[in-house]
């Protein structure tokens, strides 16, 4: 059995531009003016992230590029009405989140119809730096096939965990669930992915 590690994955980084030394908070006060310019440099600057991390969750591209034109129209609307962030990347992380299930959603009706079809990318695999060693590679491929057979939930609520990191209090804030139902789920896909390779712990209590 492979003991495979949950390494750092390639993020996009942001574009450069003269908005580079403007923090957010100042960028999000110009767009609640209406600045369109700020609203491109917030875009700029996040876009990548929000497209990398829904292409994680996803595993479809299309999809997460649409996640990506989703999030900001939502995020740029609040903005100019009201809304001042404490950490503008984590509220837009918690806005692709809630994207991203209402997706599930769909995908469940699409496939009781019989029109949804799976995506085939490699997602771990694919979102590996450059840099990685090809034995590495292997055994993120081994987990992609360890998590293909998973609900869209529970993968996404492994992913948020063991490959984004967060807590177990975070993930059922962007899952919009009980912190017992995150546990769950994490629980789940722990459970299929410990039968196919061996994974470096994170304590769940």
């Amino acid at each position: 059995m492979i003991r495979a590690r949950v390494v750092r994955l390639r993020q996009r980084t942001p574009s450069p531009g003269g908005s580079a030394e403007i923090p957010d908070t100042e960028l999000v006060r110009q767009a609640h003016a209406g600045d369109v310019h700020a609203e491109e440099a917030l875009f700029r600057r996040h876009a990548g992230y929000v497209a990398s991390l829904a292409f994680r969750l996803l595993g479809d591209r299309c999809e997460s590029e649409d996640i990506v034109q989703e999030t900001f129209l939502a995020a740029i609307g609040q903005m100019r009405a009201q809304f001042e962030p404490v950490s503008l990347r984590q509220w837009l992380v918690g806005i692709a989140v809630h994207k991203v299930h209402r997706r599930f959603r769909r995908r469940k009706l699409q496939a009781l119809l019989g029109l949804f079809r799976p995506a085939t990318d490699s997602v771990l695999e694919t979102c590996a730096s450059a840099e990685t060693h090809p034995e590495v590679r292997a055994e993120l491929a081994l987990l992609d096939v360890a998590l293909a057979p998973l609900s869209d939930v529970d993968r996404a609520a492994w992913m948020l965990r063991y490959v984004e990191g967060y807590g177990l209090e975070d993930v059922a804030r962007l899952c919009r669930c009980s912190l017992s139902t995150a546990k769950r789920r994490i629980a789940r896909a722990q459970q299929l992915v410990r039968a196919h390779i061996e994974l470096e712990e994170v304590d769940d209590e």
